[in-house]
């Protein structure tokens, strides 16, 4: 709204950008634009200001169909004031000088009569539609109608008010018709949602009969290869006992040829030895019989008093060590008596 600043004999206008002020003074147009600002005098001067911005008129109305059923309309109507000047001219947008505020309701007024014009082409369509029609398809319907009945109309032309656009909301009906309209799609839905879900367990029970059958391919497909396994580690074993059977009769054959080498090299070796000693032994045997023959040559022609000596040498040399020898006086005259004897 405008601001009025109140001076002795005399007022101040000033306007603002969405405000289109006509300031006449004895019947002239003295000021006319958007964001005026001026000096008047408040017993000459009829300020009227028309609002130029966009305006919005939510409307909420009740409409019956051709099957006599109630339903509810929900739209809004968008405009402004495209001509200010006749809309001045045309509805009493005049300004208290005192306060700056409209003497009347003019914005109320235009609001009154786009709404009763709004309706009247609203309920000309669905009274044309069956309630079904109007709960589906009437949004678009009314929308265009309203629109085009708004936007050609005489009486909104010449008092300078363009629509700018319409939007219709919804057409609801009554809640207890809604629910029954509802009911059919709901069992539609219901049976869409029965039919998904039979169809989604039927292939989630085929695809898990798959994955059994999978799962049983692929023991059947582990058993045959385990079989296959148990077979190779068989024929592997076979072949490492042959091997192992092998390899030691080949062990025992070399341990037994190493043994009979031994064997015959130890007899050899026993044999020559045995040999040796019976050269030694006939040898020893030759060399004591010449010897013996040598020593029987020489007693043969030895005197017995000798051949005493020797023998009781040998006799001696048989006899245990003797510590101490003691001789009687008896025993040593008789050896002596024995020896001159001897020497005579």
């Amino acid at each position: 709204m405008a601001t009025i600043g109140r001076y002795p004999f005399t007022r101040h206008y000033r306007g603002d950008a969405t405000s289109h002020v006509v300031h006449l003074a004895k019947g002239r147009t003295v000021h006319s634009g958007v964001g005026q600002s001026f000096w008047f005098r408040p017993l000459s001067a009829v300020i009227s200001e028309v609002p130029v911005d966009d305006r919005e008129l939510p409307l909420m109305f009740h409409a019956n169909t051709n099957d006599f059923q109630d339903v509810a309309v929900q739209a809004t109507v968008t405009f402004r004031f495209a001509d200010p000047e006749v809309v001045a001219g045309r509805i009493n947008f005049a300004l208290d000088p005192e306060t700056g505020s409209w003497r009347s309701t003019p914005i109320e007024q235009v609001q009154y009569l786009l709404s009763e014009l709004a309706q009247q082409y609203a309920r000309d369509v669905i009274a044309g539609m069956t309630l079904t029609e109007a709960v589906a398809d009437g949004v678009v319907s009314v929308r265009i109608r309203i629109t085009e009945g708004m936007t050609s109309d005489a009486r909104l032309e010449q008092a300078g008010i363009g629509i700018v656009g319409i939007r219709v909301v919804g057409i609801k009906p009554e809640p207890e018709m809604e629910r029954a309209l509802q009911t059919p799609a709901r069992e539609q839905a219901q049976q869409e949602a029965d039919k998904a879900t039979f169809e989604r367990r039927a292939l989630a029970v085929e695809r898990e009969r798959a994955i059994s059958e999978n799962e049983m391919q692929s023991q059947i497909e582990l058993a045959k290869r385990e079989e296959q396994l148990v077979a190779q580690r068989g024929a592997n074993e076979r072949r490492q006992a042959t091997e192992v059977a092998a390899a030691e009769r080949i062990s025992t054959d070399a341990q037994a040829e190493q043994l009979r080498i031994r064997a015959t090299a130890d007899a050899e070796r026993v044999r020559l030895q045995a040999a040796a000693e019976a050269e030694r032994v006939a040898a020893v045997g030759d060399a004591q019989a010449q010897a013996e023959r040598a020593a029987m040559d020489a007693y043969r022609d030895a005197d017995a008093r000798v051949l005493a000596a020797l023998a009781l040498r040998q006799l001696a040399e048989q006899l245990p060590q003797i510590g101490t020898l003691n001789l009687s006086p008896d025993v040593l005259s008789t050896v002596i008596s024995q020896m001159t004897a001897r020497g005579e």
